[in-house]
């Protein structure tokens, strides 16, 4: 019967309905821009959809022919346009007045709060500002628990910080971007997730396999872009506050001002303590970290008729103590860990319009510090980073709005010293280097009937690593108005940091052996998608399935295998190599009761102990289960989540077990306030023995990095969210 289903979905998505696409442009007496967040909807088959950044918009034709198509934006007058079933696949160009808005009447609508973007060429997976309700969402790290292609996972058993994943590689692998902004880099790669609170995001952007080449060339598993709330669509007021039953608190506000016709600013405050001290094993360890986190960022922005501008300030302090339940900062008994974090950074987007329509220049500067002291027993680490980061970009049109050009070049300064003591606390393994990169780049994007397509390549010459070029295509293909194909394949680099990059592996006694040449990591990436959208008794589905193969010519790896009670960091050339698939299906039930389901296979093998193995602490196949339920007055939701993980390989010849994760949250609203309560791992599993040989923290067996499940069992967490529009 499920067959029967799925196959009539598929069919009615071919046959039963035709897409239309276009671009909505705003003009004034000077100049004519993409508008974003246009409200476009199909009046008799009571279909809304909203334009993107780039003014670019999307929709299904229904079954009744001819419709209306209604624009509607804030400060320019509404339209109307007729589309027929002749239109199918047609390139429209909508030109909005710029004037007092008309008000019509017009079927409601939200966007959708997860999704494929189907006017992108690159798979580009969208999580918006609903999706992080879904979870109490404190902080970056924790806002892909409601997600199926991004995994979170913890990096030890005495700090408590988590890491995320993509196309089963760490983090370092995944281009971290704040508004196309390189963000969380270098010394910041370990804990900088827990400075970001959820409730400061307007949306993230998840790209899989190697990103554009105007953002940099780091890119090896894809880009993650964060969207932060903007000033001049900010409220006044907007307040959260979340306790859990371990004794973490956390309170985060921010609010929009208009401060004249053309400034905005916006003011973001993050404030997280936790002083509770379980230890639920009874293996003498604190199951988290104690500390305290306060983190600022005040924004402006500027629109103008000829330019626009972003400015921001963002600074951080973070502590954390934990180790043994003997041990504190003030009566340091036994074995401790302490990290100190401090960062500053300073960003400005700067945007001119030129004289003929889709010309602009920009101009992206970054200035950042930061600071990172700490140890774990008598391990001791220390790092300081300085970095300035420009890239200018050039944006224009060839002919017509289907050929676009981008280029322009970019330069990165840094200057970072990071060093670790070995297990005796004396010998000292680490170094200070400077980077000097210049680059150039140029890309080139065809959009079609059906076809559409982005080309681009990027030179950059590193001081260290040498001459890199970086070529890169994307593709997609509407083989029919519901179903799209994309293809990629790219190549993408970056030169690692092995201190900084492995700091949760100090929390054990293994010896590193790290060799002295620093050589960059190279990898070639391809990937192919397909994305089916259909309708079932009038209710919207889909259907994706993706895979991903990523090959580095030349990789750091932290070999665990090779030496009992070592890490041996070694440069791995032409073995290691990463393939994920992963199928997700989602469907609207009922009217306000979303379904995702999804399943991921993921193989990442490099050459462990002299031969080719898969890596350790990593699931080769989670199952992903979402139930979302709004009711139709908006007062209460539900949200229910489930993974499974399969079991994963341990160092020398261990493995761990499969095991299950159940999330859940109940949101009542109000006018202005909504009152959360949730519960994480309501199954109550916990990992036996996450530290080995806790008795004895000095010795040679102690080790608190094979961590592969939860140490700390259930959770329960209460919070409210407060807004003044």
């Amino acid at each position: 019967m499920k067959y029967i289903f799925l196959i009539t979905a598929l069919l009615w998505g071919f046959y039963g309905n035709t897409q239309i696409k276009g671009v909505v442009q705003g003009v004034d007496s000077i100049q004519t821009i993409p508008l974003k967040n246009v409200k476009i909807t199909l009046v008799r088959a009571g279909q809304t959809v909203y334009s993107n950044e780039d003014g670019t918009f999307e929709i299904l034709l229904g079954k009744q022919s001819p419709d209306t198509l209604l624009f509607q934006a804030k400060g320019y007058r509404s339209d109307r346009l007729v589309v027929t079933r002749s239109d199918r696949f047609a390139a429209l160009n909508v030109v909005l007045v710029s004037g007092q808005l008309v008000q019509e009447i017009v079927v409601s609508s939200q966007k959708n709060s997860h999704g494929i973007s189907k006017m992108k060429t690159l798979h580009v997976e969208e999580l918006t500002s609903a999706e992080f309700r879904k979870a109490a969402c404190c902080n970056l790290s924790e806002s892909f628990e409601t997600n199926a292609t991004v995994d979170v996972s913890m990096a030890d058993a005495i700090s408590g910080a988590k890491k995320i994943q993509l196309l089963g590689l760490d983090a370092v692998y995944t281009q971290l971007q704040m508004e196309n902004i390189p963000f969380l880099r270098g010394l910041e790669s370990s804990f900088g997730l827990n400075s970001i609170p959820g409730t400061w995001l307007e949306s993230i952007q998840i790209t899989k396999g190697t990103g554009s080449v105007v953002n940099g060339y780091e890119s090896m598993a894809g880009l993650v872009n964060l969207e932060f709330k903007k000033p001049a669509e900010m409220p006044k007021l907007s307040l959260n506050v979340y306790q859990n039953r371990f004794g973490r608190s956390e309170i985060n506000v921010h609010s929009g001002a208009k401060l004249t016709d053309k400034w905005h600013t916006g003011t973001f405050l993050h404030g997280a303590t936790i002083y509770g001290r379980p230890d639920h094993n009874h293996d003498g360890f604190l199951d988290q970290a104690n500390g305290q986190l306060f983190s600022v960022l005040q924004r402006f922005s500027y629109q103008g008729k000829r330019m626009e501008a972003q400015l921001g300030l963002q600074a951080y302090a973070d502590q954390k103590n934990g180790g043994q339940v003997t041990y504190t900062k003030e009566n340091p008994v036994g074995y401790g860990m302490q990290l100190e974090s401090k960062h500053l950074s300073l960003f400005s987007k700067t945007g001119f319009f030129g004289k003929k329509p889709g010309q602009s220049f920009g101009l992206i500067a970054n200035l950042k510090y930061q600071d990172l002291q700490g140890f774990y027993g008598w391990r001791a680490f220390q790092g300081n980073e300085k970095r300035a980061y420009f890239n200018l970009i050039y944006d224009d049109i060839i002919g017509s709005a289907d050929h676009k050009i981008k280029t322009g070049a970019s330069f990165l300064g840094l200057g970072i010293s990071q060093y670790a003591a070995q297990t005796d606390g004396l010998l000292t393994i680490g170094a200070a280097r400077a980077e000097w990169v210049p680059g150039v780049f140029a890309e080139y994007s065809y959009s079609g009937n059906r076809l559409s397509a982005v080309a681009g390549a990027r030179y950059d010459l590193h001081n260290l690593a040498g001459s890199q070029f970086s070529p890169r295509l994307h593709l997609k293909y509407a083989l029919t108005p519901q179903l799209d194909v994309r293809a990629t394949a790219g190549r993408a680099w970056r030169l690692p940091n092995f201190v900084a990059d492995n700091l949760n592996l100090l929390a054990s006694s293994n010896y590193w052996f790290a060799q002295q040449d620093l050589k960059p990591e190279i990898s070639w990436n391809a990937g192919l998608s397909l994305v089916q959208g259909f309708s079932f008794n009038k209710r919207k589905g889909s259907l994706s399935i993706d895979a991903y193969h990523t090959r580095f010519s030349q990789q750091l790896v932290a070999d665990r295998d090779t030496i009992l009670g070592s890490v041996v960091f070694k440069n791995v050339a032409g073995a290691s190599v990463a393939t994920v698939l992963q199928a997700e299906f989602a469907y609207e039930i009922v009217r306000g009761l979303d379904w995702r389901l999804a399943y991921k296979f993921q193989d990442v093998r490099s050459l462990y102990a002299g031969k080719l193995q898969t890596q350790v602490l990593l699931p080769r196949q989670r199952l992903f289960s979402n139930i979302a339920y709004r009711t139709r007055n908006k007062r209460w939701e539900y949200d229910l989540t489930y993974s499974r993980y399969s079991a994963v390989r341990l160092p020398h010849h261990g493995q761990g077990k499969a095991w299950g994760l159940l999330n859940m949250q109940v949101t009542r609203t109000f006018k202005e306030l909504e009152l959360y309560l949730g519960g994480e791992n309501l199954l109550n599993f916990k990992q036996d023995h996450p530290i080995m040989d806790p008795q004895n923290p000095f010795g040679s067996q102690f080790d608190a990095t094979q961590i592969w499940g939860p140490i700390m069992g259930w959770n329960a967490y209460f919070g409210l969210r407060y807004t003044i529009k």
